[in-house]
């Protein structure tokens, strides 16, 4: 089994800056992608952002575009969120999941994903 951990969620200001960390632990036997997805309240999940590990192909969703950078980290199977020029819009429970390749669907797609971290939640004042 496959366990997803986030953390760095916080409180911010519009205008700053947050880092949120991901990691995957377990028998993770391919791992294909890492991604964050958020949820705000009375909305359903989109994508955010993702990372093809195997070449470190970064994808955004146009609204976090040059504004959020997904990267990975040295530690195995981990990844990193580093947003900034936070917006109030951008408030939501930011949830990461791992692919493990097998699944169909788009790497902005949440049906790609086979593991999913309990959420952290990011609020952003105006």
């Amino acid at each position: 089994q496959v366990h997803v951990e986030e953390s760095g969620g916080g409180v911010m200001q519009a205008g700053g800056s947050l880092k949120l960390s991901c990691a995957a632990y377990g028998r993770i036997v391919s791992n294909y992608a890492m991604g964050w997805f958020r949820q705000a309240p009375g909305k359903g999940r989109e994508f955010v952002a993702a990372i093809r590990l195997g070449d470190a192909n970064t994808f955004y969703a146009d609204s976090v575009r040059d504004r959020f950078i997904i990267s990975r980290t040295d530690i195995e199977n981990a990844i990193d969120l580093q947003m900034k020029s936070l917006k109030p819009e951008d408030t939501a429970i930011y949830y990461c999941a791992q692919s493990l390749g097998w699944r169909l669907g788009e790497i902005s797609e949440a049906q790609l994903y086979d593991y999913w971290g309990q959420g952290t939640q990011v609020t952003v004042s105006s």
